[in-house]
């Protein structure tokens, strides 16, 4: 019977630990693999922080407005293209829906009867689109107001629909009737953005004229009202929940508030060298969220704490004209950059 070798045998029992030693680190390496794996999320699921998501729409869409739908799509305008586009978040998917020939639609909002209601500056009308049919109707504007670049719309209590049109005007519409009043605005060109308070008043901002206009939906007239910045460029306005004015002032790169309790206006101007303030809008807590072209960026301002909190947008000159959100949901669209972006903020556990 042969003998074995020392060294053959040292050799066995090295070889033996070094694959007992390779089959613990694959085991390890295996473990550490699926914590990592499942370590985001673990993190996003308990998360308090809000988080950007982007989606891309069409090339050459140059989304302008958006507005969150009944149904969980959002709504955008296609400006570019003359078209409403509608995404589904849940999948990333769009389809666009043609609004006509010469189409270049500006605002988009729900209305009280879940219809997309549009003002499109190409065709000079208002254009509103059944949610469920898809079928589009037309609301052209008088023949002695042509060609007055149409931005932006709201409801009243009353179901009339309020626009603005920068080349000087602001005008209603009754959607039961089809009739249209269109009225001039004080001080010329400027009618830009435009809101209802929850006790049905409307007002609108003046981007050139500097001012906010409160309007008597009785009699169609418009009280002015001046922030305390002049020459501040206001350009878009939102309602609080108690009726409060916010104001995002483009050329004084500020955020204003009007109280009309107590007829009292205050002023914040954004973080940075350079806020270019565009959008405007307040959220079901009343947070105020705001567009900051300077900065590239969506900021949120706490009205109690008057702290501001700065969200980079994710393209370079993203461009967010208008913001609006339904409930957990800040939307935007980056205009520059053809895709929409949405900041979902973290939910309470019930």
């Amino acid at each position: 019977m042969s003998q074995q070798h020392p060294n053959n045998r040292r050799e066995s029992i090295s070889l033996l630990s070094i694959l007992k030693r390779y089959s613990l680190c694959m085991v390890v390496c295996v473990v550490i693999a699926l914590m990592a794996t499942a370590a985001p999320i673990a993190s996003q699921e308990s998360s308090d922080e809000p988080t950007m998501e982007a989606y891309p729409v069409p090339r050459g869409s140059r989304p302008h407005d958006v507005a969150p739908a009944p149904d969980g799509t959002v709504w955008y305008t296609a400006q570019r293209l003359g078209e409403l586009g509608i995404l589904d978040p849940e999948t990333g998917e769009t389809r666009h829906i043609p609004l006509g020939e010469g189409s270049a639609p500006h605002g988009v909002i729900v209305g009280p009867d879940d219809a997309a209601w549009i003002t499109d500056g190409g065709l000079n009308a208002i254009v509103r689109v059944d949610a469920e049919t898809e079928e589009v109707t037309v609301y052209p504007l008088p023949d002695d107001a042509p060609s007055v670049n149409l931005n932006t719309a709201v409801f009243d209590d009353d179901g009339m629909l309020w626009f603005t049109g920068q080349n000087g005007i602001y005008g209603r519409l009754d959607p039961e009737t089809g009739d249209m009043e269109v009225f001039d605005a004080p001080r010329g060109r400027g009618p830009y953005g435009i809101t209802s308070t929850p006790d049905g008043e409307v007002y609108y901002a003046s981007l050139a004229g500097s001012f906010v206009g409160h309007v008597d939906t009785e009699t169609g007239e418009t009280t002015v009202l001046e922030p305390p910045t002049p020459n501040q460029g206001a350009r878009r306005v939102w309602s609080d929940s108690i009726g409060r004015i916010w104001v995002s002032e483009w050329n004084g790169g500020n955020v204003s508030v009007y109280d009309p309790a107590n007829d009292e206006w205050q002023t914040w101007r954004l973080p940075g060298g350079n806020p270019q303030t565009y959008a405007v809008y307040v959220d079901e807590n009343d947070i105020v969220w705001l567009s900051d072209f300077g900065a590239n960026a969506i900021v949120s301002f706490d009205p109690e704490t008057e702290e501001f909190t700065e969200f980079l947008l994710p393209s370079p000159s993203g461009n967010v004209r208008q913001i609006l959100g339904r409930s957990g949901e800040i939307w935007g669209a980056e205009s520059g950059a053809d895709q929409l972006v949405v900041i979902r903020l973290p939910q309470e556990d019930e």
